[in-house]
């Protein structure tokens, strides 16, 4: 599977309302067939920092994400909330879902 995380700093007036400023392109991203999760979490320790962990089952998958009309539509709309070019890790991984932390099994 293709692996992303991305971090994304919003300029803090818009910070509270990112949810709902991303989410047409959040459900879009989530719809699209090669999508294994796309997931949104806001940092503790920096309330303008939103995280993105996201997965596609293949590299063609990635491929369809970065060239749909939501991706496009993203790039323009998107940007003009943050303070600065969101930072990526993109690798690929040899699963398709999470893993067991197992030094912290539940028993």
């Amino acid at each position: 599977m293709i692996f992303i995380t991305a971090k994304f700093r919003v300029k803090p007036e818009h910070a509270d309302r990112w949810p709902e400023i991303s989410k047409a392109f959040t459900h879009a991203t989530r719809a699209e067939p090669g999508c294994l999760w796309f997931e949104w979490s806001r940092s503790l320790n920096d309330p303008n920092e939103y995280v993105l962990v996201e997965a596609f089952r293949d590299g063609d998958a990635g491929g369809e994400h970065v060239n749909s009309s939501h991706f496009k539509a993203a790039q323009q709309m998107l940007p003009p909330y943050l303070q600065e070019t969101p930072r990526v890790i993109n690798t690929t991984v040899d699963q398709d879902d999470w893993s067991e932390l197992g030094e912290m099994a539940v028993k």
